[in-house]
């Protein structure tokens, strides 16, 4: 049972800010109060990492260190040049040492840098290295040598510093107590960031990976720029214009960037994306765990729910592995109020409730012995009822799954297709054309950079699409609370040999509600709850992909990041489907082919059928809690 509690891309770059203070206090607070150290810790093959050390200039006491490895520099560089802020000025205030440190081939690192480098569970000599082993020597180094330390260490960090903090947890150190993964880059061809079920997230890739993905020969504190040359403010115009993937090398200055070229040649999930998934190796588990992650998170929501169920899974005994999710975009907990998210109201600053009721007490419990241990397992904010809640375990064991169908007309019910003829008529299916000449966008808005939020933006401009299917409930009687992971069973046809599958979960506001938020009318506005892409050539394996067959109805299923959400009575439950979210997503040639290699000429328009009837019941499955 649940119990109540009483940008593109910024959190990539730079510690979040704090909520409560200003910045110029917590600021003068950490020069007044800390001391800086820079130094190079050596690895075990040789290599050397540089290090900032920023301890407590109170000698009375002992301080546990929180160590976060970043890729994207720990700077400021300069013994005299002080960070403004960490994420968790609680955490600042109460004494720590807080460790920053550039991970190998980056920015003043020694070393070469390899993106989400694979995990190796054996290590022979001192030349076999991984995050895990540079994790390992560093904290060893550390405990050794950072004065004033009490033996005992947390790793942290937001989005790809999360993968480290995943890494941390592998690490095998003694010293290592509690470690935080925070939207932690986990699947990159499954989930998170550059692919969603094999789709390639093109926005995302391309404006990262243009500037992250430059090579870095020599040591530097400078960080490289990614592509500026859009002549145009609209990216939908932009990317429609650049046209197929294979374009972006000659193009667009991505022929010199070793990951992009290694996403073109690595089309399917083969031995080289599945080691880069850490997933199968969170066993035996040392740490306390407190994974964080954001409910509309675009770019890791996968990473935090998946991290957590992992651990759960393979450690079945474990008291000490937590779930906190949040009404956030990327990092949102560390960097906002909480409040509010584009058009959607939260009620509560709930980056501030995290920082001083979970995160805190998290930390100083494992690394300071301070305090209960009270956090629940599952420490989840509802979205729609707008609170926090307490789960004993995540997915709570009270939601049951229920299928709500596709029905004539656009409706949407629980109650299954009615049984008719052996013939397949009209109003038994629904279809449109998917033209990779005009996909479908991602949003209404014209801007260039991708917003964070889409993830909850109102849909109505895709209900009017006729490259869109609308299906929806009549007015919700009584609440449906939806907690854990959505289910999508589409039944579909395509005239073609290939084709994606978008699916979006919407809460529909009624009609007669009033006010707006940012300039827009809240009555009728179409909530995105959850979306998801399926490239539909994975439909049964993200190893082998396979065609369509032209005309032959097939199962496309797939799981969508779960929810926590209430749909209010009044309000309406909404699912969309249709074939392209560009330019989140690329588009597919709706042929079977190699897309990474596919032409200009190779797009080609097909029509979908999605089918309602009672062999071939489209729908979504949901996970209702009953209450």
């Amino acid at each position: 049972m649940k119990h109540f509690f009483s940008i593109i891309f910024l959190c990539f770059f730079i510690c979040g800010a704090c909520i409560g203070q200003t910045p110029a206090a917590d600021s003068a607070f950490i020069r007044k109060n800390f001391t800086k150290r820079e130094v190079m810790i050596p690895m075990r093959d040789g290599r050397k990492l540089f290090t900032s050390i920023y301890t407590p200039k109170d000698n009375r006491r002992r301080y546990p260190i929180l160590l976060k490895r970043t890729p994207y520099s720990c700077a400021p560089y300069g013994e005299k040049a002080f960070v403004t802020r960490f994420e968790n000025m609680h955490l600042v205030r109460a004494g720590y040492i807080f460790v920053l440190q550039d991970v190998r081939g980056r920015y003043m690192s020694e070393g070469d840098f390899v993106d989400v480098r694979p995990f190796n569970p054996d290590k022979s000599g001192p030349q076999d290295i991984d995050e895990a082993s540079d994790t390992y020597d560093t904290v060893d180094w550390l405990i050794k040598n950072a004065a004033g330390n009490n033996g005992r260490v947390g790793v942290y960090g937001i989005s790809y510093p999360g993968f480290y903090s995943t890494m941390a947890i592998l690490a095998g150190h003694p010293a290592i107590k509690a470690v935080s993964p925070q939207a932690p880059v986990t699947d990159w061809f499954v989930g998170d960031d550059f692919h969603h079920n094999g789709a390639f997230m093109l926005m995302d890739a391309f404006s990262f990976y243009s500037g992250f993905g430059k090579p870095r020969p020599e040591p530097t504190t400078e960080r490289s720029s990614g592509f500026s040359d859009w002549k145009t403010p609209d990216n939908y115009a932009f990317f429609l214009r650049a046209g197929a993937l294979r374009n972006y090398a000659e193009r667009y200055g991505m022929k010199g960037i070793p990951f992009w070229n290694d996403l073109m040649q690595h089309p399917d999930y083969d031995a080289w994306w599945k080691a880069r998934n850490p997933r199968p190796h969170l066993r035996n588990l040392m740490p306390a765990v407190l994974t964080v992650g954001g409910l509309f998170d675009a770019e890791d929501c996968f990473g935090a729910w998946r991290v957590y169920e992992a651990i759960e899974k393979q450690n079945p005994d474990s008291m000490s592995n937590r779930l906190v999710m949040g009404p956030w975009s990327h990092g949102g907990w560390a960097r906002t109020t909480g409040e509010s998210l584009g058009n959607v109201t939260f009620g509560q600053k709930t980056s501030e409730y995290f920082q001083k009721e979970i995160e805190f007490p998290f930390f100083e419990y494992y690394l300071k012995d301070n305090g209960k241990m009270e956090l629940p397992d599952a420490s989840i904010f509802e979205t729609g009822s707008n609170e926090w809640t307490r789960y004993e375990q995540w997915p709570p064991k009270y939601a049951r799954q229920v299928k709500f169908y596709f029905q004539e007309g656009g409706g949407l019910s629980v109650r299954p297709p009615a049984t008719g003829s052996s013939q397949v008529p009209d109003q038994q299916m629904d279809s449109y054309v998917s033209d990779p000449s005009k996909p479908v966008p991602y949003t209404e808005d014209v801007h260039l950079k991708r917003t964070r939020e889409y993830m909850c933006d109102d849909q109505r401009f895709a209900s009017r699409r006729t490259d869109v299917l609308s299906y929806q409930t009549d007015v919700l009687q009584q609440a449906v609370t939806v907690t854990g992971t959505v289910q999508a069973d589409l039944w579909v046809s395509v005239s073609s040999s290939d084709a994606d599958f978008v699916v979006k979960l919407i809460d529909v506001f009624p009609d007669t509600m009033s006010g707006e938020k940012n300039g827009v009318p809240l009555g009728g506005y179409q909530m995105l709850v959850r979306g998801e892409i399926m490239r539909g050539r994975y439909r049964n394996s993200f190893e082998k992909p396979e065609p369509f067959v032209p005309g032959t109805m097939s199962q496309v299923n797939f799981d969508l990041p779960d929810v926590a959400h209430t749909f209010l009575p009044g309000h309406k439950i909404m699912v969309q489907v249709q074939s392209s979210w560009f330019p989140l997503a690329d588009r597919n040639p709706q042929q079977f082919i190699n897309i990474y290699e596919a032409s200009d000429q190779d797009f080609v328009p097909a029509t979908i059928r999605v089918y309602h009837m009672p062999v071939g019941a489209s729908g979504v499955i949901l996970p209702v809690l009953r209450k």
